[in-house]
């Protein structure tokens, strides 16, 4: 009876002879952060660096409301459209930035959490938005009119201007792709080679620069509702 009851204890666990009864003790590196106890490659140590920049960025455009942690959303959604952007360059991968179906559930919910908290919180400050300082009495209804319309088109804005970067780059490379094959001259092949890495290297800019666009437009928006 002893013997059994102390038995859970012996080195006796294996699998494919393999001794795993001491691999418990080093389950709870899992649970630790590995910037912890990892040198940061420079991937990483760049990447942490773009944040960072990103971070007084967007701290910057709060104007003197500081809120903890309001950056962190921002940088996600940065982080997330340009993944999705740079995921799109390789070849028979689906380039979700490129449809409304993404970048509309992306910007409507952003600008449409940002109308209610600040026609609730902040009703007054919304109301002089409506109106330019400096608008004539007789220009302030059409101004209210133009500055609700394009309250309004602000997701779509978001939403169109994304998708259309994306397509227009993807539909050049995928016109220029098609014509590779039908040409027979060695130089218009070549001409054709060198304007796709070209336009490659374009996008790759565009996928950066989208996603920055993206997140300084959701920050500004926010930033006036305060």
């Amino acid at each position: 009876m002893m013997t059994n009851l102390f038995s859970v204890f012996d080195p006796s666990t294996t699998l494919f002879n393999l001794s795993l009864n001491w691999t418990s003790t080093f389950i709870g590196l899992l649970i630790i952060p590995s910037t912890y106890w990892l040198m940061p490659n420079r991937f990483q140590i760049i990447w942490n660096n773009i944040l960072i920049t990103l971070h007084k960025e967007f701290k910057l455009l709060f104007n003197s409301v500081n809120y903890n942690g309001s950056t962190l959303m921002f940088i996600s959604l940065f982080s997330l459209i340009m993944f999705n952007n740079f995921l799109g360059l390789f070849p028979y991968i689906f380039t979700s930035t490129s449809h409304l179906t993404l970048t509309l559930t992306l910007a409507f919910p952003l600008w449409f959490s940002f109308m209610i908290y600040g026609w609730f919180n902040h009703t007054q400050h919304m109301f002089a938005h409506l109106v330019p300082q400096g608008t004539p009495n007789v220009l302030m209804p059409f101004m209210v009119c133009i500055e609700t319309i394009s309250n309004v088109i602000r997701p779509g804005t978001l939403a169109v201007r994304l998708t259309a970067n994306m397509i227009a780059g993807h539909l050049l490379l995928t016109l220029l792709g098609n014509t590779g094959p039908m040409s027979t001259s060695y130089l218009i092949l070549s001409v054709i080679l060198m304007t796709q890495i070209a336009l490659l290297v374009l996008e790759s800019a565009v996928a950066i620069i989208q996603s920055y666009v993206f997140a300084i437009l959701s920050t500004l928006y926010s930033s006036e509702v305060n």
